[in-house]
């Protein structure tokens, strides 16, 4: 196998991975508060049609990306109105989401399909990606970089800064933290706002970088994924990257058989090959529960009320 084609390879698992990465990690954050909100695909699609539509009109695929995360945030916000203000059901609400996503995205994008905008492309100069081995470091979507930037600052957030602190304690206990004064509800919300904003990016890059275009549910199921590659991690940033990488891997199985002339694979079955993975990867943390409820936070999914 020559560089070219290594290099292709490589960049075409990166651009797989970063949209599950940056979706996973606006999720982990929300999970280390206590709150499980299974709407991460909803809110993709409402950022993905955002961005796209927002590109179209102005021109600028930038500016779309922002508001991808501006409107994924909003949505959010629906969902941390219900579950902490209301306390509704957590696995409910943000099932409801989802299909809230889902619907608004369809009816929101019906007036952009068929239409094509500029790509969201590399930031560096192209002379720096002349080289194949250069273009590996150089000729990503700037998404890619945030997404390895990312990794870091939640990592260092979580493990290092004291807002951080107070966030896993909350997620750990919340009546002591706020027995502590500690605001619990105000913490929480803001960490579903960061994880609405995360998701909301990762679906501005089904639109703006993999394929500038609008088509019904463009993200594919890749929310779910998302999720499950929270617990497949067990709520750390450095295995999450790794997993989505791993995972980015699977994804671009299809496209590697197909250039190996691999025909006697159905393409259905490689086309399913991500989401059989994430039931194997399912199946083997069902199997390992007990490490898996020590790694995850004490008060995930129990809704809060303050005592006096």
């Amino acid at each position: 196998m020559n560089a070219a084609i290594l290099v292709s390879i490589l960049m075409t698992v990166a651009a797989a991975a970063t949209p599950l990465l940056l979706a996973a990690l606006g999720e982990l954050v929300v999970e280390k508060s206590g709150v499980l909100n299974l709407g991460v695909e909803g809110m993709m699609l409402i950022g993905a049609v955002t961005a796209f539509a927002v590109s179209v009109t102005t021109g600028s695929p930038a500016l779309g990306a922002i508001a991808s995360m501006v409107t994924a945030a909003a949505a959010s916000g629906i969902f941390a109105a219900l579950t902490l203000g209301l306390a509704s059901n957590q696995v409910a609400t943000g099932l409801a989401l989802t299909i809230f996503g889902t619907g608004i995205s369809a009816l929101a994008g019906a007036p952009y399909v068929g239409i094509t905008t500029t790509r969201l492309g590399p930031i560096f100069p192209d002379a720096l990606a002349d080289d194949p081995y250069w273009r590996l470091i150089f000729g990503h979507s700037p998404l890619v970089y945030i997404a390895l930037l990312m990794t870091l600052a939640v990592w260092w957030f979580l493990k290092h800064s004291r807002s951080g602190l107070i966030l896993r304690a909350v997620g750990e206990s919340d009546d002591a933290a706020h027995s502590i004064g500690y605001p619990v509800l105000k913490v929480r919300a803001l960490a579903i706002l960061f994880g609405g904003a995360m998701a909301g990016l990762a679906g501005s890059f089904y639109s703006l970088v993999v394929t500038p275009m609008w088509a019904e549910r463009l993200t594919a199921g890749r929310g779910w994924i998302a999720i499950a590659l929270v617990v497949f991690a067990s709520w750390r940033p450095g295995r999450l990257a790794a997993g989505a990488y791993l995972f980015g891997a699977v994804i671009t199985l299809e496209l590697q058989a197909k250039a190996a002339g691999l025909s006697a694979l159905a393409p259905e079955f490689m086309s399913s090959l991500p989401y059989l993975a994430t039931i194997a990867v399912l199946v083997m943390i069902s199997a390992g529960r007990r490490s898996i409820k020590n790694a995850a936070p004490a008060c995930l999914g129990k809704p809060f009320r303050a005592s006096a």
